[in-house]
């Protein structure tokens, strides 16, 4: 049988070069810098490397310095799997979003990320597209990898979805649907096999966006809705909205109220809240004329890109906001505010959303416990647009 070589490369040192200072990036045979090399480089024990790395402000800083300096030096990076192996899960928080390209949701994703990070957690994130079906494989993958906890978007998903993430909860995984409230807003937590909720009740803005343009005295009203089928949270709103109008025809028999939905297609919001506008226009009651009170004199749109692109149009059209027709929206982004004239709108809690699910899974991650319900509070913010 032919002898077999050491490789003099890959050859162990010898004990008495053991704590001679290594090269930048010395490596075993399986090409990762270990926490002895990091330890040789700075002239300390591995175990003073390893207080450093958990809790830096335990090392004297001349220490910690020469620690620093050899990390980088030898692009020594901790063994995660090593840790993940030992716990069972890992110390990642996965959260599934419907758009990553949406800044309502990017600034609840900060919120998530700012939170988990301070406690020593980082943030996995995969975006569904709005489409349930996806949403499922997601899930399916990110359990996989064994985070601490998961975050979904929504109380809407598909009967294989809501088994996987029951099966997560029940062994052991905290989860959470944020954006939207809990059916019970004074729960402090739920049972096993139930998922908690923070956000806050859709339906209830739809309702307040109603009752404001009935104050205002309008009677023929619009709500734009979403585009996308599977943004349930916006038809909710527009189901809140239908609900508010039909009770005050309840109410007020003598002055009722009307609704009339409009679906426009899905794509570039701003070009959409365009064509809804003008199919409110080609409704029976147009052509349009200062005589509004033959035509829908209000209407509330599924966010504020929609309804900033009817505020264009109707300027184009040389219609006067809020004169012959009032315009609101839902999401209070920056442009709203800067049209001419400001768009009244609802701001929702959306940075604050990250911030709370991120503290009840902490909490429920110290505790064992599943996570406790946060209901959220939202702002109507009236602006010219609405009178």
């Amino acid at each position: 049988m032919p002898s077999i070589k050491k490789n003099p490369v890959l050859s162990a040192a010898p004990e008495s070069q053991a704590t001679a200072p290594v090269q930048a990036r010395s490596r075993r045979g399986h090409g990762r810098v270990t926490l002895q090399n990091v330890a040789a480089q700075a002239g300390v024990t591995s175990i003073t490397v390893s207080r450093y790395l958990r809790h830096p402000g335990v090392v004297a800083p001349a220490t910690a310095l020469r620690i620093q300096t050899a990390l980088s030096a030898t692009g020594y990076l901790p063994n995660k799997q090593a840790g993940q192996l030992a716990s069972g899960h890992s110390r990642m928080v996965a959260a599934i979003i419907p758009s990553i390209s949406n800044s309502i949701f990017s600034e609840t994703v900060q919120g998530l990320s700012d939170t988990l990070q301070a406690s020593g957690y980082e943030l996995m994130l995969a975006s569904s597209g709005y489409s349930l079906e996806r949403e499922e494989e997601q899930i399916r993958a990110v359990l996989a990898w064994s985070p601490s906890a998961l975050v979904v978007t929504g109380t809407h998903h598909t009967t294989g979805a809501l088994l996987l993430l029951n099966a997560a909860q029940r062994n052991g995984t905290p989860v959470i649907e944020v954006w939207d409230q809990p059916a019970d807003a004074n729960a402090e937590a739920v049972s096993l096999d139930a998922i908690s909720q923070v956000g806050f009740n859709h339906h209830a803005v739809g309702r307040a966006m109603a009752e404001h343009l009935l104050s205002r005295g309008h009677r023929r009203l619009a709500y734009v809705d979403s585009g996308v089928v599977e943004d349930f949270r916006a038809h909710e709103r527009g189901a809140g909205f239908r609900a508010a109008a039909r009770e005050h025809s309840r109410t007020h028999r003598r002055d009722p109220a009307t609704v009339k939905l409009i679906k426009p297609p899905a794509g570039d919001a701003f070009e959409c809240g365009r064509l809804a506008l003008a199919q409110i226009l080609a409704l029976p009651g147009t052509p349009f004329t200062a005589n509004i009170a033959a035509n829908i004199t209000a209407a509330a749109f599924a966010n504020d890109h929609l309804a900033c692109g009817a505020l264009l149009e109707a300027q184009a059209r040389g219609i006067q906001v809020p004169a012959q027709i009032a315009l609101m929206g839902f999401g209070d982004f920056p442009i709203s505010r800067q049209l001419q004239p400001p768009l009244s709108t609802v701001s929702p809690p959306r940075h604050e959303i990250g911030v709370q699910a991120a503290e009840v899974l902490l909490a429920a991650l110290q505790s064992g416990t599943p996570p406790a319900h946060r209901a959220l509070e939202w702002q109507m913010q009236i602006r010219e647009s609405t009178g």
